[in-house]
C-alpha cells in the first residue's frame, strides 16, 4: 500500500489541549503543524476531566480567539474554603492576589480547540494506530501511523512535539542516558463521583479531618464532582450511594456547618495519583510538553494549567527555531554544498545536537514545573492523612493549617500558588 506523506515545519503527537494549542499558535506565526491523536475526537469530549484554570490560562484561551466558552459558561471562584476538622476558612484570591479560578472542564477546553483547529483547516488525524516517530536525533524526524481508514501515512517534519499523555511514547525517545526520571508515588487516591444535584457551596471546599480528605466541586448547575481519599485498590462498587456521602459529610463535619446536596451517583471512579518530571523536556529535533513531561498529583489543580503554560514557553523557541533553520537553509540552498533540506549530499539524514532554543524551552518549563510540582506536594500532604498517621502527626497538620489560614502571608502564598504566577 502506498504510503502518503505529509510535509510540515512541525509534528504533534498528541490531541490533546496541549498539542491542539500549540498547533494554532504557531499556525498564527506562519509555521505549519500536523497532529495525530490515537483516540476519536468524541472519546476525548465525553471523558469527564476536571477543570480548574489559572488566570493566565484563561486569558491565553480569551486572546487566541479560538471560540472558547470559558467566560460564558465557565464559573469565575474568586476564593476557596479550607477546612479542617469542620472549621471552615476561605481564602479570597481577589483580595490577596487580585486573581481568580475558573471552573471550567478539561474535556470542554479540548473540545473548544479541537473545533477552532479543524474550521482553520488544521491537519489533524484521529484515531490512529501503529505510530512511530522516527529520527529525532537528526534533522529529518518524521511520523508514521495508519489512520482511521488504514491507510499507511507519514509526517515529515523539522520538530516533533510530544503531547501525548502521562504514557507518552515520545519521552521513551529521550535516551536513558540524557533523561532523568524524578518520580514519587502517592500511599492513597481520590475515590472521584459524579451526582446529579445542585452545587452544595458556590466555591470549591478542600476538607481534611482525622477521615482523611474530601473536595466539593461542582460541574454545572446540576451536576456536582466530589472525592475523598481512599485506598488506591479501592473497589469503586464496594462503597453505597450512602456510604460514600455520609462519609465525604463526616470529613466536613456533622455538627452545623456545610451539608452536602445529594443525589443519584453517575459515575464512580478512583484515581491513583504520582509525581512525575522528566528532565531534560527536549532532546535532538523533539520537545515534550504537557503530561508528555510532568504529571502533578491533581490537589492543587495544576496539570492543564501547566501543559499550557509550557506551550507559552514553546512557541516563541519552535519560532525561533524555525527561523533560524529556515535562514540557515537560504544560506545553504544560495551556496549550493548540500542536497534537499535535511539531507548530505550522500541523501543520509545527519545527527544533530539539541538546538539552543529548544534547550531554553527546557530550562525555562521545568523552572514552573518544580514550583508546581513544590505546591502539588505540599498541598497534597497538608490536606490528607497519611497511613501510619498518629495524633501527633494530625496535631502538627493542623498548627501548619492553622498557620496558613490565621495569617494574610500564609493565605497569600496559598491564593499566588493556586492561582498561578505570572510568566
Amino acid at each position: 500500500m502506498t504510503e502518503h506523506t505529509t510535509r510540515v515545519d512541525v509534528g504533534i503527537v498528541g490531541g490533546g489541549p496541549a498539542g491542539l494549542m500549540t498547533a494554532l499558535l504557531l499556525k498564527r506565526r506562519g509555521i505549519s503543524a500536523a497532529v495525530i491523536e490515537t483516540r476519536t475526537k468524541d472519546t476525548i469530549h465525553r471523558t469527564q476531566r476536571a477543570g480548574i484554570l489559572e488566570t493566565a490560562t484563561v486569558n491565553m484561551l480569551v486572546d487566541a480567539e479560538v471560540g472558547s466558552r470559558v467566560l460564558t459558561d465557565g464559573h469565575e471562584h474568586e476564593g476557596t474554603v479550607l477546612s479542617f476538622d469542620g472549621e471552615q476558612h476561605r481564602i479570597d484570591f481577589q483580595a490577596l492576589v487580585g486573581r481568580s479560578v475558573w471552573l471550567y472542564p478539561q474535556n470542554e477546553v479540548f473540545y473548544d480547540l479541537a473545533n477552532a483547529w479543524e474550521c482553520e483547516g488544521g491537519e489533524i488525524h484521529w484515531a490512529v494506530t501503529d505510530t512511530q516517530v522516527h529520527g529525532v536525533e537528526t534533522a529529518a524526524p518524521r511520523i508514521s501511523f495508519t489512520d482511521a481508514a488504514g491507510q499507511t501515512r507519514s509526517i515529515a517534519a523539522d520538530l516533533i512535539v510530544g503531547t501525548d499523555g502521562s504514557r507518552s511514547m515520545c519521552r521513551k525517545l529521550i535516551p536513558e542516558s540524557v533523561r532523568t526520571d524524578h518520580f514519587i508515588s502517592y500511599p492513597f487516591a481520590w475515590f472521584g463521583i459524579l451526582c446529579e444535584a445542585p452545587p452544595t457551596a458556590p466555591e470549591l471546599i478542600y476538607a481534611n479531618s482525622e477521615l482523611g480528605f474530601a473536595l466539593i466541586s461542582q460541574r454545572n448547575e446540576s451536576v456536582q464532582r466530589m472525592y475523598f481519599q481512599c485506598d488506591p485498590d479501592t473497589d469503586p462498587e464496594s462503597w453505597s450511594e450512602d456510604a460514600i456521602f455520609d462519609h465525604i459529610q463526616a470529613v466536613l463535619g456533622t455538627e452545623g456547618g456545610v451539608q452536602l446536596k445529594r443525589g443519584p451517583i453517575i459515575e464512580k471512579t478512583v484515581l491513583p495519583f504520582r509525581s512525575y518530571v522528566c528532565d531534560p523536556l527536549s532532546h535532538g529535533r523533539l520537545v515534550l510538553a504537557g503530561d508528555a513531561g510532568h504529571t502533578v498529583p491533581p490537589t492543587g489543580a495544576k496539570g492543564l494549567n501547566l501543559a499550557l503554560a509550557d506551550v507559552r514557553a514553546l512557541v516563541p523557541r519552535v519560532e525561533e527555531f524555525i527561523t533560524e533553520l529556515r535562514a540557515s537553509e537560504s544560506d545553504r540552498a544560495g551556496s549550493d554544498r548540500s542536497g534537499p533540506e535535511g539531507e548530505t549530499p550522500d541523501g543520509e539524514a545527519p545527527s544533530v545536537e539539541t538546538p539552543e532554543p529548544l534547550r531554553r524551552y527546557s530550562r525555562t518549563a521545568l523552572d514552573r514545573v518544580w514550583k508546581a510540582q513544590n505546591f502539588s506536594y505540599w498541598a497534597t500532604n497538608l490536606l490528607h492523612r497519611q497511613p501510619e498517621e498518629n495524633s501527633f502527626t494530625h496535631r502538627r497538620r493542623r498548627g501548619e493549617f492553622d498557620a496558613i489560614t490565621g495569617s494574610v502571608h500564609g493565605q497569600a502564598y496559598f491564593a499566588d500558588s493556586y492561582t498561578g504566577w505570572s510568566d
